[in-house]
């Protein structure tokens, strides 16, 4: 005679109990990391906004070089209109963060070189509404300029110098990116 195992239904099951336990820390850990994940991902787009408005100036800079023309970096409306100061975006936004365009001058006639998009998840305060770079040598009209790239609404989690980045536009037209506010950073 044939003898077979019964083979218990709960045997390597977890039980209703386990089950909730399991859940529950799960939503813990999951509330506890969601500031963390806001916050970083805040700085990822600060980080990359200021990096590209660095790399922005640069190719404007490189362009008036090449082209042996006035090379202009102004804030844009959603039409891609240069804004005067002061002037809002369709967002009622005043910074810089409408989004810019890069134009050449030439003969009179205006070209649209590059244009970035707004983010207003990112702040960028600078006092200058337009920088032209003009050849021979790339130089940019104007005194000394920066930006101050930061969260537009800072949390706790996102306070701080080093939530901030600030570019630094020489006369010469070079830039250069350092962690920290404007104000504080060297």
């Amino acid at each position: 005679m044939k003898q077979h195992a019964i083979a218990s239904p709960l045997c390597g099951a977890f039980t209703l109990v386990e089950t909730l336990i399991v859940v529950a820390l799960l939503a813990v850990i999951l509330v506890m990391a969601t500031p963390s994940f806001v916050a970083w991902r805040v700085r990822d787009q600060v980080d990359a906004r200021a990096r590209v408005l660095v790399s922005t100036l640069a190719y404007a800079r490189s362009e008036a070089l090449r082209r042996g023309a006035r090379v202009t970096v102004c804030r844009t409306d959603a039409a891609r209109h240069c804004l005067a100061a002061g002037q809002p975006c369709g967002n009622s936004i005043t910074d810089w963060s409408c989004g810019w365009a890069v134009l050449a001058e030439r003969g009179g006639t205006t070209t649209l070189l590059r244009a970035h998009s707004s983010l207003a998840a990112v702040s960028i305060v600078g006092i200058q509404t337009n920088l032209t770079f003009t050849p021979p040598a790339g130089q940019l009209i104007g005194t000394f300029r920066s930006f101050d790239v930061a969260p537009r609404a800072p949390s706790k989690a996102t306070q701080g110098d080093k939530w901030r980045r600030c570019i630094r536009i020489a006369a010469g037209g070079r830039t250069r990116m350092v962690e920290g506010a404007c104000g504080t950073a060297s």
